[in-house]
């Protein structure tokens, strides 16, 4: 087993009789207003887990505070009644539940008591999003005695939790846990006013299928105990370990300015440490916790998380805590790729993958970026999650695309190449109905089979959208000031408007209207589907001048400012510029030579224009383009049919 660096001090802070610990920031970073001290023990055999949690939440508002609202996720997978189960049918990402297997795949937590100043308290089951009775994701509290506002609130919870076998990010497979979504945590209560709430009210949703997670900032304190041959790893920083005679151990973990804890254990992890040295000075300790098999991938994870680390620091902002915990997850618990909780991530790879199948970094990258999104901003994933997926989605494509190349960040074997930004972008594209939904509103009632598409992929796709009309500086300019205005405070749509109105007409002067407001009701509002074609390419002679005649044509409902690209048979080129409201606009050029190309949108910056093959007409037509294309892609099937030959 490896010893951690810094075991040396653990025995002072086991000593403490209580869980304060040495801060990690000399002043708090967020609002603190949920905190968690808990002692959880993991049995292992039986998957089964037992807590004793202190909860402790301040009232921030001006109400008065008659109830509480917590969640308890894992009741999710209770049995097949629960709303996740009835939503998802049992399966996520590709992942299902196995209902053959000889050991109980199900999970669930019973909450034992619950305690405030020794008096007991009472709790229901309540259904806030569908009224489905057999759903218990989430309870209410009545208290005897109101929290006032700026008042505090503690409360002392006994829990028994069964994990379940792994499909849906959190539990076992075999011998290796991932636990996630495991404790009782308090909703989040919505002062009137806010967007969520006109009147207050507990933002506290019950446990969708395609749902994630929102909750307040806090200091989490906990103690794991599990067989002294496991290693655990855990949001936060490592504070100590004690082994038991009775051959356990007791790791402790303290995080502040936090949203949430998940934590690992196995005992076969191998544990490689690194550094990355911030630009600034100081620097972000990771670690990652490999399976034995994939130790010969470990460079491509640190080296991905790095390049991350890097970027965001660069392009929006300070990644401000200490260290970095990746976790790779054996390919048995496939179900838990993928996943992110603060300053800790999984990741997901297996051992046979080529260095040309990036998917290692992807994902590295893909969930490191929730560190700002989930973690720094959390925004609500419930009813917003394009805030978090779809922003995350588009950084992810910027920093594969610029480490790793343009056109083949995300895949480059056997002469097929694919770029991240352009894996996104299809995704939404070739769609058979891209109008089928919008970006906005509650996960659960999304259009069946589209939330990955319209919270990742088409968000991302109008963010690079947007960046292409304003231009990558003032994009850079519009999510740096997002991010230090709104790190710890939970923004929302209307947070992110109101800076790109800001800085645009700042910027860009009338260009583009008063405000950016009729870029919004259409990505992100609305439905609306863009598609500029050049439908015509034309040279008359008038005397001794010649005309061009380009026209281009807006196939869908999506208006959007477009340039047009004009170029001469003599080498000379001209740029037009179209508002893109009418449905067709003819422009007549009067020029000595004549017209050999055009192309609508030649820097594609409307990214999210549904067909790029249309957007060009040449008078002088070469097949060269489309036979080199075809034949790189019939060579590509041929070598990645012999591959799949060679695997099986």
């Amino acid at each position: 087993m490896i010893l951690r660096n810094w075991l040396l001090v653990s025995a002072f802070f086991l000593s403490m009789s209580s869980y304060g610990q040495k801060p990690i920031f000399a002043t708090p970073l967020s609002p603190r207003l949920a905190n968690y001290k808990i002692d959880v023990t993991l049995d292992p055999v039986s998957k089964k887990i037992d807590g004793r949690e202190t909860l402790t939440w301040r009232n921030a508002s001006k109400d008065v505070i008659k109830e509480l609202q917590l969640h308890l996720y894992l009741n999710a997978f209770r049995n097949e009644r629960s709303t996740f189960m009835r939503e998802s049918g049992g399966q996520l990402r590709g992942d299902q539940i196995d209902r053959t297997a000889n050991e109980n795949p199900y999970g669930y937590i019973d909450v034992v008591s619950m305690k405030t100043k020794g008096e007991p308290l009472v709790f229901e089951f309540i259904q806030p999003d569908d009224q489905n009775k057999d759903d218990r994701t989430v309870i209410r509290v009545p208290l005897s005695n109101p929290v006032n506002p700026g008042e505090t609130i503690s409360i002392d919870i006994n829990f028994r939790a069964k994990l379940p076998k792994i499909f849906a990010r959190t539990g076992f497979s075999r011998d290796f846990f991932l636990v996630g979504q495991w404790f009782p945590k308090i909703g989040v209560y919505e002062p009137a006013g806010t967007r969520y709430a006109k009147t207050g009210q507990w933002n506290c949703h019950q446990f969708h299928a395609h749902s994630e997670f929102y909750a307040d900032y806090g200091v989490y304190d906990v103690a794991i105990t599990t067989p002294k041959e496991f290693w655990v790893s855990a949001t936060g920083l490592f504070q100590g370990e004690k082994i038991s005679p009775n051959g356990r151990k007791t790791v402790r973990y303290h995080a502040e300015d936090v949203v949430d804890f998940a934590w690992t254990a196995s005992p076969h992890f191998q544990v490689i440490n690194d550094t990355w040295k911030r630009p600034s000075g100081g620097k972000v300790e990771i670690e990652l916790v490999m399976q034995p098999e994939h130790v010969h991938q470990a460079q491509r994870h640190l080296q991905a998380a790095k390049a991350a680390l890097a970027y965001f620091d660069k392009h929006l902002g300070s990644y401000p805590f200490p260290n970095l915990t990746i976790v790779d997850p054996p390919l048995h618990a496939s179900g838990s790729f993928g996943m992110e909780y603060p300053t800790f991530i999984t990741a997901g790879t297996a051992w046979f993958l080529p260095a040309g199948a990036r998917f290692p970094e992807e994902v590295t990258i893909h969930e490191f970026g929730h560190q700002y999104f989930m973690q720094l901003l959390a925004s609500n994933e419930f009813e917003e999650a394009w805030l978090d997926e779809g922003f995350n989605q588009y950084y992810e494509g910027r920093i594969m695309d610029e480490t790793y190349g343009v056109r083949s960040s995300q895949v480059d074997l056997f002469g097929f190449k694919m770029g991240d930004m352009e894996s996104s972008r299809d995704a939404y594209v070739h769609q058979d109905n891209p109008s089928i939904g919008t970006s906005f509103g509650n996960t659960w009632q999304l259009p069946e089979g589209q939330y990955g598409v319209l919270t990742y992929s088409k968000t991302a796709t109008w963010l690079k959208t947007l960046e292409g009309l304003v231009g990558r500086p003032v994009m850079d300019e519009i999510m740096q000031t997002y991010f230090a205005r709104w790190k710890f405070k939970h923004p929302n749509a209307d947070s992110f408007i109101a800076i790109v109105n800001e800085i645009v007409p700042k910027r860009h002067g009338a260009k583009y209207g008063a405000d950016m407001n009729w870029f919004f009701d259409q990505v992100l509002y609305g439905d609306n589907v863009v598609d500029y074609e050049l439908i015509s390419l034309k040279n008359r002679n008038r005397g001794a001048q010649r005309q061009a005649i380009v026209t281009v044509q807006r196939n869908g409902d999506g208006k959007m400012p477009v340039d047009i690209l004009v170029h001469f048979d003599d080498g000379k080129e001209m740029l037009l510029f179209w508002d893109g409201k009418a449905r067709q606009r003819q422009f007549t050029l009067t020029e000595k030579s004549a017209v050999l190309w055009a192309k609508v949108d030649p820097r594609q910056k409307i990214y999210m224009d549904t067909n790029f093959n249309n957007n060009s007409l040449t008078l002088a037509p070469s097949s060269a383009p489309a036979a080199k294309f075809a034949a790189k892609f019939l060579f590509w099937i041929e070598n990645w049919m012999q591959w799949l030959a060679w695997l099986a």
